[in-house]
């Protein structure tokens, strides 16, 4: 039996920093408005030249750095964003170029803000399969650039970021014991950018009416969130033989700290179990799960021999998680 092991992980947020007070154009006093109706109190912004592809090279940098790996030792890169740097080519060819990966193939994958728990998944078959070593996995977006400003129910909600995982074989039964992702169709138009694609390509009038800008149903979502995120904490505990209480830690998509709040007394499970840095990065879409893992595991939090569940859910509609041993 082969299984995939976390060889190490990076993160990278941009330096600009975005207090809630930046939003009292919207409503007033903005800090108090947005902190108690979704645990943040700042975010990231990329600068006008950054892209997905920087923030997303920087975080495997660091990952290639840590697990003391060379770029050409990479059998695949895989990059989760739902904000590639242009609609063509592959913002993963991109980043490949950027670290050297020249004996890897490179694909995106977008599954919204689900989408670094989809690559991590494709990976891991990957690297079970046996035909490949090791393969990096980076979670990056820039909402900063599809937000509407003028819209004070999603705009302050999200911040920018990449994370970033490489996975290597091992015979050693740890690393992604478990794993789960589903999607829903049905749900697809809860979050959705209108004009953005072959559907209703942009133009002046889809600009002029903000159809180029994120857009969400934000109760359906909430109701959506806390319906699957119980799910996936019972099936992947239950395949592993475990009951909930066993986790040592949860890394849940960072969204909303009232969806967090809701599945702690919904489940019986104590909030400090749950690693956020929501309150400090916001909700960073594809990159928030794995730049979570990352800055647990660089302050020791996570400790070897821990079980961490780690899940995303996001548009689509999509959900899924990985159980891990460390």
């Amino acid at each position: 039996m082969v299984y995939s092991h976390i060889l190490s992980t990076g993160g990278a947020v941009p330096e600009r920093i975005v207090p809630n007070s930046h939003f009292n154009y919207l409503v007033e006093d903005a800090d108090n408005w947005i902190l108690s109706r979704t645990g943040i109190r700042e975010r990231r912004f990329s600068a006008e030249h950054e892209a997905t592809s920087d923030l997303a090279t920087a975080a495997a940098r660091q990952a290639l750095q840590r697990a003391s790996i060379s770029a050409e030792e990479l059998d695949c890169v895989i990059v989760g964003t739902s904000t590639a740097d242009m609609i063509l080519p592959a913002t993963a060819c991109m980043v490949q170029k950027n670290i050297g990966a020249k004996n890897a193939f490179a694909f995106d994958m977008n599954a919204v803000c689900s989408s670094f728990v989809f690559a991590v998944e494709t990976a891991d078959n990957f690297v079970r399969s046996g035909k490949y070593k090791k393969v990096l996995v980076i979670g990056a977006d820039t909402y900063s650039k599809i937000l509407d400003f003028q819209d004070k129910t999603t705009c302050p909600l999200f911040g920018d970021g990449a994370g970033a995982m490489i996975l290597g074989a091992s015979p050693e039964k740890k690393g992604i014991l478990q794993s789960l992702v589903k999607s829903d169709g049905n749900g697809w138009e809860l979050i959705q950018v209108p004009s953005s694609g072959s559907r209703k390509p942009i133009t002046a009038e889809t600009i002029t009416a903000r159809e180029n800008t994120f857009k969400m149903a934000g109760k359906s979502v909430f109701v959506f969130a806390t319906d699957v995120i119980p799910q996936i904490i019972e099936e992947l505990t239950g395949r592993a033989g475990i009951t909930p209480d066993q986790l040592d830690h949860i890394i849940p998509h960072q969204a909303n700290l009232r969806i967090i709040d809701f599945i702690s007394k919904k489940m019986g499970i104590p909030k400090e179990r749950f690693l956020l840095n929501l309150d400090r990065y916001g909700n960073t879409a594809a990159a928030s799960v794995g730049l979570a893992l990352d800055e647990n595991l660089q302050n020791g939090t996570i400790k070897p021999g821990q079980r961490v569940l780690m899940m995303g859910f996001g548009g689509g509609l999509s959900w899924g998680g990985m159980l891990l041993q460390f």
